[in-house]
């Protein structure tokens, strides 16, 4: 069954006895076929654990974090969170993810109360075709086959990340179809009604959502510009920073709008914008994240 069961259940956090800061939660990351842990659920988990700690209303604003080490899957992480400052305006919390007796995940979190002002949003991409129009990935993949992709890599592109994601000009998971820019666009949306989650009202469980589902293809307007496709021999890729602001509330029940672009590629290191808008044109979030990127050349 095609479900968005993987995410609801990723961000289930249990309470735990703090060893390092003053809160702490555990949590286990989901299956995926590749040696590492799918670094979304870091930032959902850390996400959740920071907001479970904030109980004056105020709401997740914007997070900053960095990847330091693969993490098992299927396995425990410990979340610990610190109480850095709780003001009238703002509160700050540092989480720090431990697994195996080391650090493996940083972020600082910022909550806001918000406050009467101005307004004023970049403008969502013209001409996009609208998600009806597009192959979900399963279609997609359904006749294909090629490079390194197995039949576990091609049931999760399919029906295993919780969400349906249709890419405009097109998707990079065998070759890179359409053209090689440093921009496109995904249609993301859960696969069916988010469940409820222990902890958490659905506007947070939504907020998790978006830092879930971000990671997913944040580097392929990186790998487009390349000309490199998920399933190359010899790529490997890994997250090393991100950081996510998040502007209006959001509801994860309709089709939100990733618009996506590689702002430099150097060093082994490629670095990439996105912002999610509402079908009716609203920025939500947007996301900057910098990721390695071995080329089949160099990791051979």
């Amino acid at each position: 069954m095609t479900t968005s069961r993987t995410f609801s259940d990723a961000i289930a956090l249990e309470p735990a006895e703090a060893e390092v800061f003053d809160v702490a939660f555990t949590a286990a990351t989901q299956p995926c076929p590749w040696p590492k842990a799918y670094g979304g659920d870091m930032v959902a988990q850390a996400t959740v654990a920071a907001i479970r700690t904030v109980t004056d209303g105020k709401h997740l604003h914007s997070m900053h974090s960095y990847f330091m080490r693969p993490v098992d899957i299927g396995a425990q992480v410990r979340y610990e969170v610190e109480v850095l400052r709780d003001g009238r305006g703002y509160s700050t919390r540092q989480v720090r993810a431990f697994q195996n007796g080391k650090a493996v995940y940083v972020c600082l979190a910022s909550f806001a109360g918000g406050e009467p002002g101005g307004s004023f949003q970049a403008d969502m991409p013209a001409g996009v075709p609208g998600p009806d129009s597009l192959p979900s990935a399963a279609d997609y993949l359904a006749p294909r086959t090629g490079g390194t992709m197995t039949e576990a890599s091609k049931a999760y592109w399919s029906t295993g990340r919780s969400f349906d994601m249709r890419h405009v000009p097109g998707p990079v998971y065998l070759t890179v179809d359409g053209e090689a820019s440093p921009r496109q666009c995904v249609w993301v949306r859960p696969f069916d009604a988010l469940a409820d989650v222990d902890g958490l009202t659905s506007e947070q469980r939504d907020l998790a959502a978006l830092a879930y589902v971000c990671d997913y293809t944040i580097l392929e307007p990186a790998l487009r510009v390349l000309g490199l496709a998920w399933a190359d021999e010899g790529l490997v890729t890994a997250s090393l920073d991100h950081a996510m602001w998040f502007h209006r509330r959001v509801r994860m029940d309709d089709w939100l709008l990733y618009a996506q672009d590689a702002i430099s590629v150097a060093d082994g290191r490629g670095t990439a914008v996105g912002r999610f808008f509402t079908t009716t044109g609203v920025l939500v979030a947007t996301v900057v994240q910098e990721g390695m990127l071995r080329t089949p050349e160099v990791a051979s």
